[in-house]
């Protein structure tokens, strides 16, 4: 309630009509005052200062923080970070964007979320966010960076590792669903961007199965790693289960292709059902180019149907009936009904009856 900054930030995030003559108000009462410009904004309301409009908009805003605040009593932090990205139409305003920006946004958001479902309080999940910007401020020396695609644009790094390249999360199953083929090419742009902020080494790693959700499910390699150039690749597979890892080489001079460490079995069962299976099975320390190993990033995907052909009927949980027009291996290019044309996976629809 003290932060000024934070209220600014937020006081018109997402647009409710609010504009800078309305904050020019609550500052000029907040220097007269010497209070907050929450605080502020309670006291204004009491006033004919502002217009009906604005003073409505202003009061239901003031109103949500209340009544957020009291549910900071009784959520758990997860909850209550959900609550409030649902309630205050900040996931609503990013999903109508559709923008590859909205959706990393909005992406970035519900893994916030689902970090706070590891603290009990909201005091808890703070002193930890507390002390990992602590840590920030620490001299500059060696140390792991991390950061999302669009935050590094325009930096390079001796070594970059690019983990997720699995289908359905780069490029995002949201994205191919809500913008298709201009989603696809914003995503492969991004790629690109990626990539190219490697100076030396890029390592690229997609699992065989991840936690998507709460849910674990099965993953092929990104449709990216096939367009990479096969001559500047190479394979290593760090665990027979399907997981791989794809070093793209930019200096001759160095050895490029450091083995990854293998892996203990005997850890397999403290870790998710993908990595138990997994670590059952041989570890192979030996790289292969790509050029050399049949085992392409095509060769993981999964056995496409073969109760599915062009012209079936089929039906989608989430975009209902439609009429199979393309199939590429267990992708589908399919013209549902009522939202128009869809690429899926052939595992996502059944047959319709």
């Amino acid at each position: 309630p003290q932060d000024d900054l934070a209220f600014e930030r937020i006081y018109n995030t997402p647009k409710r009509g609010l504009g800078d003559k309305t904050l020019e108000k609550l500052h000029r009462h907040a220097r007269v005052r010497g209070i907050p410009l929450s605080q502020a904004a309670v006291e204004v309301l009491d006033t004919d200062e502002l217009p009906t409009r604005a003073r409505n908009t202003l009061g239901a805003l003031m109103r949500d923080f209340t009544r957020w605040r009291e549910t900071v009593k009784t959520l758990v932090p997860a909850e209550l970070a959900r609550t409030i990205l649902d309630e205050s139409g900040y996931t609503a305003a990013l999903q109508a964007e559709k923008t590859a920006e909205a959706a990393g946004r909005l992406e970035n958001l519900t893994e916030l979320a689902r970090a706070m479902e590891e603290y009990e309080t909201l005091g808890d999940f703070l002193e930890h966010v507390s002390l990992v910007m602590d840590n920030e401020g620490v001299a500059d020396e060696d140390k792991v960076t991390i950061m999302t695609i669009h935050a590094a644009k325009g930096l390079e790094f001796e070594n970059l590792f690019l983990p997720g390249w699995e289908e359905g999360v780069f490029p995002s199953q949201r994205s191919l669903d809500e913008g298709g083929l201009a989603s696809l090419e914003e995503e492969r742009r991004l790629a690109y961007v990626a990539i190219t902020r490697a100076r030396r080494r890029c390592t690229i790693l997609h699992a065989a199965n991840r936690q998507i959700y709460g849910q674990w499910t099965s993953s092929i390699p990104s449709r990216f790693i096939a367009e990479l150039p096969a001559d500047h690749i190479e394979e290593e597979t760090t665990l027979s289960g399907g997981a791989s890892m794809w070093r793209a080489n930019w200096s001759e001079r160095d050895d490029p292709f450091a083995h990854v460490a293998q892996a203990n079995a005997s850890r397999g069962a403290s870790r998710g059902p993908g990595w138990q299976r997994a670590a059952a099975q041989p570890f192979d320390p030996k790289p292969r180019r790509i050029a050399e190993s049949t085992r392409s990033a095509a060769s993981f995907a999964a056995k496409p149907r073969n109760d599915i052909a062009v012209g079936a009927r089929v039906f989608h949980e989430k975009f209902g009936y439609g009429t199979v027009a393309e199939q590429e291996g267990n992708k589908l290019e399919i013209d549902f009904d009522g939202t128009g044309r869809k690429r899926v996976i052939d595992s996502f629809v059944k047959l319709a009856g």
